[in-house]
């Protein structure tokens, strides 16, 4: 299937590892322009060095921004629209999970939580909705989570602002239409950093990686039996921003290896 991504010029936030580097590694293999940012420079850089020496440095931008800087987000805004010219796709992927229990919770967790969530999708929308607008296949999708439907106790605070943020896409993509589409894919268990950090920290340090996933994915009693892979979700991220795509919005693809419960 031709995406027709070729020439297009997209925005991925979170892009120096997971699946925001997956995403824009696919975007170029599409023939995309990727503009992607983070907030570690030296993973950017490492990412932005292995891009560069596999698709070349003319289709890549990539900067040390965080998403919920306003005024540095704008300033990078600014210079993806000097170098590319406009913008056609927007990537939202910044944010992480936090483990606590509603007892658990600080006050100034909830606010640094709900902060994130919210501000990583309203600065970049603010900052790319004029280019997107003006493209004439302006597309977002966020990276959401499962959690926005079926939320976890030992998770309760990101669970309730990822459900606050599955309603604010919906609203957007009312909003926004026709000249924005507007949609999600909800995540359940992928493969990242995060669960590598919580194998280093495994109780048996005998039980090998292979082992230990596959253990989780037994507890969590997922149907496919493993976890997903980055890619596996960056493909369906890159699906939805194509022009391929162009009779949906307002939607949310689930990868989650069926794990979900909800109808």
């Amino acid at each position: 299937m031709d995406l027709r991504l070729n020439g297009k010029t997209v925005v991925v936030t979170g892009g120096s590892s997971g699946i925001g580097l997956a995403a824009a590694r696919l975007f170029l293999e599409e023939g995309a322009n990727v503009a992607f940012c983070a907030r570690g420079a030296e993973r950017l850089e490492a990412a932005k060095i292995g891009l560069v020496a596999d698709f070349g440095e003319e289709r890549i931008l990539a900067e040390a921004v965080s998403v919920l800087d306003e005024a540095a987000f704008g300033g990078f805004a600014e210079r993806v629209l000097a170098r590319f010219g406009g913008v056609d796709a927007l990537i939202n992927n910044a944010g992480q999970g936090r483990v606590s229990t509603f007892a658990s919770t600080t006050d100034e967790a909830w606010r640094e939580e709900l902060e994130l969530k919210y501000f990583s999708q309203i600065y970049p929308v603010r900052a790319f909705r004029a280019a997107l607008e003006a493209s004439g296949q302006g597309a977002i999708v966020a990276v959401n989570s499962l959690l926005a439907f079926q939320p976890e106790a030992h998770m309760v605070c990101t669970s309730s602002a990822r459900a606050g943020v599955q309603s604010l896409l919906k609203s957007l993509s009312v909003e926004l239409a026709p000249a924005i589409r507007v949609n999600s894919i909800l995540i359940g268990l992928v493969d990242s950093n995060q669960w590598q950090r919580r194998f280093e920290n495994r109780d048996d340090q005998s039980q090998s990686r292979e082992a230990w996933f596959a253990d989780l994915a037994s507890k969590k009693n997922i149907p496919l039996g493993r976890l997903g892979q980055a890619e596996e979700a960056a493909r369906a991220l890159v699906f939805l921003a194509s022009p391929a795509a162009s009779y949906i919005t307002g939607a949310y693809l689930e990868i989650s290896g069926g794990v979900s419960r909800f109808v």
